[in-house]
């Protein structure tokens, strides 16, 4: 298992090195939801501040939405132990979704409230950057809803612009897979603080779930998919693509 977390200690060390995510004197707030991702997130971050050549600071924020199914406490609880200081936020967002008959498709509301509240305490603190636990996985994913949606050739940036440009977003799990955090975070106590309302009906049938589930079938027939997968995001070729815009028609 150690070498399991040293192996995403390199991955991860190797992603904010490439993409230049860290820098001296920087304020650090990384969004902990207390799933599996974030709080093995937290951790390596923790480990790199020890040893990294550069200082930075880190916050931690949960966002509570009020939903009946979850709970933060044992993830406050975690974070003292383990000297993290978090922040937990309030939001009306479970009651939100209803007043807006948003259920169908709850995670975009979701989404979108709980990066304001995200935005508003970044600014409150100063923060430079805010530190998401988006993995390998979650990238492929989202190259495929937009090539299935037809919304573009996109993923999740490893170091872009924030909304309206204030604060930047950081990926530093980009380059990890998602087995490899779970096996890494076998021997790690996490809490449990239940589910969101809807996670059965987004596992059943939500968007996500569905590109998820194609993605691990495909690996069966596609050895090293994500790599592969990681590898062509590294290598956009534009003049071979549809794009008038890169595209020499004279």
């Amino acid at each position: 298992m150690a070498d399991h977390f040293a192996q995403l200690c390199r991955l991860t060390g190797q992603a904010v090195t490439d993409y230049r995510m860290i820098e001296d004197g920087d304020r650090l707030l990384v969004g902990i939801s207390g799933g599996v991702d974030s709080m093995m997130l937290m951790h390596l971050l923790t480990r790199l501040q020890q040893r990294a050549p550069v200082k930075f600071e880190l916050f931690g924020i949960h966002i509570d939405e009020g939903f009946k199914g979850l709970n933060p406490q044992p993830l406050v609880h975690y974070a003292e132990a383990n000297g993290w200081p978090i922040k937990v936020v309030r939001a009306p967002i479970a009651e939100l979704i209803l007043e807006k008959k948003a259920d169908e498709r709850p995670c975009a509301l979701c989404s979108r409230l709980r990066r304001g509240f995200i935005h508003g305490y970044a600014e409150e603190i100063k923060a430079d950057k805010l530190v998401l636990g988006h993995h390998r996985d979650d990238l492929c994913v989202s190259l495929l809803m937009g090539l299935f949606r037809g919304t573009g050739l996109k993923t999740m940036g490893p170091n872009v612009s924030g909304d309206g440009g204030k604060l930047r977003v950081i990926r530093p799990m980009c380059y990890a897979p998602k087995d490899l955090i779970e096996s890494a975070a076998e021997p790690f106590d996490f809490p449990d603080l239940g589910n969101c309302d809807y996670a059965e009906q987004l596992e059943t049938s939500g968007d996500r779930a569905r590109l998820e589930r194609l993605l691990k079938t495909l690996e069966t027939d596609f050895p090293g998919l994500g790599k592969s997968m990681l590898h062509s995001m590294k290598d956009l070729r534009p003049g071979h693509l549809l794009d008038k815009k890169y595209l020499k028609l004279n």
